[in-house]
């Protein structure tokens, strides 16, 4: 059993693909694109987290299309970390969680994972080495060394796992305002 990791996934949403310059036709062009992206690295044993904005634009208040490709997802577990985007047909489908906020114990002697669609300063066990998950931002910030997003624009259109989290971490700048939030703590 693996994690995976996404966001900002934005199914069905045509005006997307001009707002971030993604490379597709057409919505159902992007759709049918992120699926097999997710397919090709999600296995039938793994956890598929979204961290926010599964769908978005008209067809997202549809229910029906909305559990047509809700089904769609690979994975054992489905869990979303509701973005600003993710509407009551969104929250209504069957995650196998849901919340605003998500801790995940997912590396060996490694502090659990904080997930938010929305970056953040802090959080808990931020001192001790954390890594916040984050989406919303799309391709505008990669994040820092210990905020990463991992939305589609910056990862191929491709879920990502701990280990390509981490190496990207270590690459990004310190965060300018971690001596304004946890001034007793090294450099993250």
């Amino acid at each position: 059993m693996a994690h995976w990791y996404t966001a900002d996934l934005h199914f069905g949403h045509e005006a997307i693909i001009g707002f971030c310059k993604r490379p597709f036709r057409s919505a159902s062009h992007m759709d049918g694109a992120l699926l097999e992206n997710l397919w090709s690295k999600v296995g039938p044993e793994d956890d598929l987290w979204i961290v926010g904005d599964f769908a978005w634009g008209k067809r997202s208040d549809d229910e029906a299309w909305l559990h047509g490709i809700f089904q769609q997802l690979p994975g054992a577990r489905r869990h979303l970390v509701i973005g600003n985007h993710d509407g009551a047909a969104t929250r209504s489908l069957p995650w196998d969680s849901i919340g605003h906020l998500a801790q995940v114990e997912d590396a060996p002697k490694e502090p659990p994972l904080t997930l938010c669609h929305y970056p953040m300063i802090t959080w808990e066990h931020a001192r001790r080495g954390a890594l916040q998950l984050f989406g919303h931002v799309h391709e505008n910030w990669a994040g820092t060394r210990n905020a990463v997003n991992v939305g589609v624009d910056v990862w191929d259109y491709c879920p990502v796992q701990f280990e390509a989290i981490s190496r990207r971490a270590r690459s990004l700048p310190v965060n300018s305002h971690w001596k304004d939030a946890e001034p007793r703590s090294a450099g993250a």
